[in-house]
């Protein structure tokens, strides 16, 4: 069979594709000056953390501004009268105890605010305090209603913006899938090559769709979401005590000469940190840490992990691990059980 009509056509609609994406890609002078400042959620978005981690972050701001009350892994929601007496006589504080550093900001709550109190006040149901557990919505919700209303803050602040101005581009550059897929079928017909055709016409169309109108990060967005920009608020650890810890006591991992040189330790993750550490002339690193309950003792503990893992695990995640008992370095994962 004769593919060669077929290859050249694809050829085109590839070449197609890739000057459009780079055309997309190409820094547009902002409307509005960008943000110096914004919202922690905002910052974890850029960052790629996860949705469940996006709405905690909001949560605990919410708190910072006195909308909430945050004790241990307990929450409670405030009136607008409360808040405004709370903020005249006392600082805001993490869950962790630590003054919290959130920079005020004056409302109107911002949309994705809004969404995360009417969701956590309809969690609660009139209660009193509630475990922060017990609030967080389902992850379709998150990501199909939360994130959404974050991304678009982010774009408001001049942090991102879409790819696409409108949806045309990826509708054309889908439909014009139907010229390569059927010029390959036609000349192949239900052969290997008509099979891989339509599967690839498949599952790049879906992707060109599902993709909507895109989300880039501008330069300013970048330089927030490097590696090498410190958190706003350090020490808002999310904290899990469904295993039965206390939330307070955490011991660094650590074993006497002559133990094993690698142990497996199982628990679930009840809190994670890291702490910035001045690396001389090349400047500062940030070194991962997770606290690790086993269900009985009255302490968790702590162990060194790589940013991966770090990402990867939320409070809450059960997780069997090897480690190295006398430096509390985790080498790697046995096992991840996902609460969330």
């Amino acid at each position: 069979m004769d593919l060669v009509w077929p290859v050249a056509v694809w050829a085109l609609w590839i070449a197609t594709l890739a000057a459009a994406f780079e055309v997309s890609s190409r820094e547009r002078p902002p409307k509005t000056a960008p943000a110096q400042d914004a919202p922690q959620p905002v910052v974890d978005l850029l960052r790629g953390m996860r949705a469940q981690e996006v709405f905690h972050s909001a949560l605990l701001e919410l708190a910072g501004r006195g909308w909430a009350k945050v004790e241990g892994d307990r929450l409670s929601l405030r009136s607008a009268g409360a808040r405004d007496e709370r903020a005249r006589d006392a600082p805001a504080r993490s869950d962790a105890g630590a003054t919290m550093s959130t920079p005020p900001r004056a409302d109107p709550l911002l949309p994705y605010e809004r969404w995360v109190l009417e969701r956590v006040a309809a969690r609660m149901a009139g209660a009193s305090y509630a475990p922060v557990i017990a609030l967080m919505p389902e992850g379709a919700d998150l990501e199909s209603e939360f994130m959404p209303l974050v991304r678009q803050c982010a774009i408001d602040l001049g942090l991102a913006r879409r790819r696409w101005s409108t949806m045309i581009v990826p509708v054309l550059l889908a439909a014009a899938l139907v010229i390569p897929w059927y010029a390959t079928v036609s000349r192949a017909g239900a052969s290997w090559a008509g099979g891989i055709a339509s599967l690839v016409a498949f599952v790049a169309g879906v992707s060109l769709l599902m993709g909507g109108r895109g989300f880039l990060l501008t330069a300013r967005g970048r330089e927030l979401a490097g590696p090498e920009a410190a958190p706003m608020n350090p020490r808002q650890e999310w904290i899990f005590t469904g295993s039965g810890w206390r939330g307070v006591e955490v011991e660094p991992a650590g074993a006497g000469p002559g133990g094993p040189k690698r142990q497996e330790v199982t628990g679930h993750v009840v809190k994670r940190w890291y702490d910035i550490e001045s690396s001389g002339e090349t400047g500062s690193r940030r070194l991962y840490y997770i606290a690790l309950h086993d269900g009985s003792s009255e302490k968790a503990t702590a162990f060194r992990v790589e940013q991966g893992l770090y990402t990867d695990v939320l409070p809450g995640d059960a997780v069997r691990l090897l480690v190295k008992p006398r430096s509390g370095a985790v080498v790697r994962v046995l096992a991840h059980e996902r609460h969330w």
